[in-house]
Parts: structure tokens; sequence; C-alpha cells
């Protein structure tokens, strides 16, 4: 049922003519298609986007902080499936340090489990309203060194779906596995992304990509 088919949307440069590449990973109920046109807003170039779908638009059933059974076999499913992808790019001759993950609420969880668990030097990790999975985080899942790959967690507080405080806990654990984070949380924000968070993001990874 949750075992998720590589469906996966590409918008952007031509693989084989970009410089970077990003990952883009929607939220629960959402589509590859709805996350694609974010990228408009962010300062890019030259950045071959892809954008995976989930099965039945989740990337697993219950909330992040259950226990991780309870998401599982979608959970492992939908981590070798992005890693399936970064291999593929990899492949194609853009390297893990010039690839950039940005997720949305579930997607945001997706994104930094998956990272977290396969810890090297990205582009920069840009998670709107996420945190680890798990109603407690294991720490043997998570392995690697991040090299100062600069990573933003933004969020409500409070957010009905994502705890500050595991967001805080999250990133405790990626700065140990040398990361470079930025959180931040808005107080009574929506859950959904704003333009002050995607204003931030341009900021932190993008305003020196553009016109150099």
């Amino acid at each position: 049922m949750y075992t998720h088919s590589k469906h996966i949307v590409t918008a952007g440069v031509a693989l084989e003519k970009a410089k970077s590449a990003m990952i883009m990973i929607h939220g629960r109920g959402a589509s590859a298609e709805s996350m694609v046109p974010l990228a408009q807003y962010l300062q890019i170039e030259d950045v071959a986007i892809f954008a995976p779908q989930a099965s039945k638009h989740s990337w697993y059933p219950t909330s992040f902080i259950e226990p991780v059974e309870l998401n599982q076999p979608a959970l492992d499913s939908a981590v070798e499936l992005i890693d399936g992808l970064v291999k593929d790019i990899i492949s194609a001759g853009i390297p893990a340090d010039k690839i950039y993950f940005l997720g949305f609420s579930q997607g945001a969880c997706l994104s930094l489990e998956y990272v977290t668990r396969n810890a090297r030097k990205y582009a920069g990790i840009i998670a709107f309203t996420g945190g680890l999975i798990g109603k407690d985080l294991q720490m043997e899942n998570y392995k690697g060194d991040f090299g100062q790959t600069t990573i933003l967690i933004t969020t409500s507080d409070p957010d009905f779906h994502v705890p500050l405080k595991r967001v805080k806990e999250s990133a405790a654990i990626m700065e140990k596995m040398n990361a470079r984070i930025h959180v931040v949380a808005y107080p009574g924000k929506q859950h959904t992304i704003t333009n002050e968070e995607i204003d931030l993001a341009n900021d932190i990874f993008f305003k020196d990509t553009v016109n150099n």
C-alpha cells in the first residue's frame, strides 16, 4: 500500500547542463507537481529540479512523532526512493555537495531524516516545518559528517503537527554531526510556507549564486 514507485517530476535545466540539483519533497496530501512551482521564488539558476511523488500523496501513514514501526514499511520505502534519486544524480555528474534538498512538513521531515542518516557535505538543506522522525530518536540511525553543510529549519511556534521541542532536538543532533544550523520559529505562523521563509532561504543559500 505504501511502497513508493519511482515517479519523479523534473523541472529547471536539463541535468547534463546543470551546475547543481535540487530535490523537492512534498508534504502529506500534496503532490510533486505542487512543489515544483516553488522554485520560481528561489534565486537559483542552472539547477536541475527533481520532485518525487509519494504513493497516495503520503510518505508514511501516521504522525512523524509516532513510533517508527507504525510508519513502516512506508518510511523505509521513502528513504530508499530518495537514496536512489541521489545516487542517480551523482551518477549523472552532479556531486553530493551540489545537491540541495527542500521539503515542506512531511517532506521536510523526510528530507531531514534522509540527510541525517546519510550525512555528508551537501549544497544545503531547507526544511520548512519539520524534524527527525520517530517517537524516540534512534541515534544509531544517524551516521556521517555534514562537513559544515548549512541546514535551515523553519517552523511555527506553536505548530500543530511539528513540536518545537522536536525541531530543536533534531537541530542539536545535526549540529553535533558538523552541520551549520539555522532554526527560526515564527510565532503563530500558519502551517504553510510563507514569503518570509522563502526570503530567508534566498538570503542564506542563494543570494550569492545569481549574477556572479
